[in-house]
């Protein structure tokens, strides 16, 4: 896009935002809505693997577009913060809650992420590289597509606990979740900061390589799995592994 496109473009989203908080305008509103729905299907994107099924990205994007109606309606353009900064939080939230609500982990559940998992990390040491899902599969006796879809609630999972554990974390520090901005980026609380720097410094090399990736590069897993030649199971399960210690240095603070 062209340097006058994009100031045409701009121009134009400034004249909507115009129209719906000065004058209440609700085709305003609903133009700013449409405009902003693919920032809710990138955050889905990076928030589930793409294995997941087609019914629970919908949900969630369901959820998120929650989110966005709330941040339009309370958003003031007049401070001089991008709407997408401001957005983020909000509708990661509502996929959140969604998340909550459903039964993500139950105890039989539980029990096969701890067995794959065990045996990711069992295979690799064994075989000297990151083994592929088939193998796996073969390993702990299930079917390749249900191995996948038990690392795609691991992750879903670990990012609901994470979540909630950092939200804890802030609290505990006087620091509201509505003040902060998307976990992965910011923390304002400074202690929480330093003790989520630390745990990162001291990580191997692979593990701080996917938190690089997906927290600053904001890579979504496929495309990690891509850079590091792994599955995306593998980079799920890698994830999760440091979402676990994060967790459990940040209940510390709790």
């Amino acid at each position: 896009m062209s340097e006058q496109a994009t100031d045409t473009a701009q121009l134009e989203l400034d004249t909507l935002w115009l129209r719906f908080k000065q004058k209440g305008e609700q085709p305003a509103k609903d133009a700013l809505l449409v405009h902003y729905i693919p920032l809710v299907r990138q955050i889905v994107r990076r928030m589930m693997p793409k294995y997941n099924s087609y019914n629970e990205y919908d949900d969630l994007v369901q959820s998120g577009v929650i989110g966005l109606i709330d941040a339009v309606d309370r958003f003031d353009p007049g401070l001089g913060v991008k709407f997408e900064t401001y957005a983020i939080t909000r509708v990661r939230g509502e996929i959140l809650d969604h998340m909550r609500a459903q039964d993500w982990a139950p105890s039989s559940l539980r029990k096969k992420i701890n067995i794959i998992t065990r045996t990711y990390d069992e295979l690799e040491l064994k075989l000297g590289e990151s083994p592929s899902d088939e193998a796996v599969a073969t390993a702990v006796g299930l079917p390749v597509m249900q191995v996948q879809k038990v690392m795609a609630k691991t992750h879903t999972f670990s990012l609901v606990g994470f979540e909630d554990t950092l939200s804890a974390a802030s609290a505990a520090r006087g620091v509201a979740a509505d003040e902060r901005e998307t976990p992965e980026a910011q923390v304002m609380d400074r202690e929480v900061k330093r003790v989520l720097t630390e745990l990162i410094e001291t990580l191997p090399e692979k593990e701080r390589l996917v938190i690089t990736l997906y927290y600053y590069e904001e890579l979504i897993l496929k495309e990690i799995a891509e850079v590091l030649g792994v599955t995306e199971s593998r980079v799920s399960q890698i994830h999760s592994k440091v979402l676990a210690k994060m967790k459990q240095k940040l209940a510390k603070l709790i």
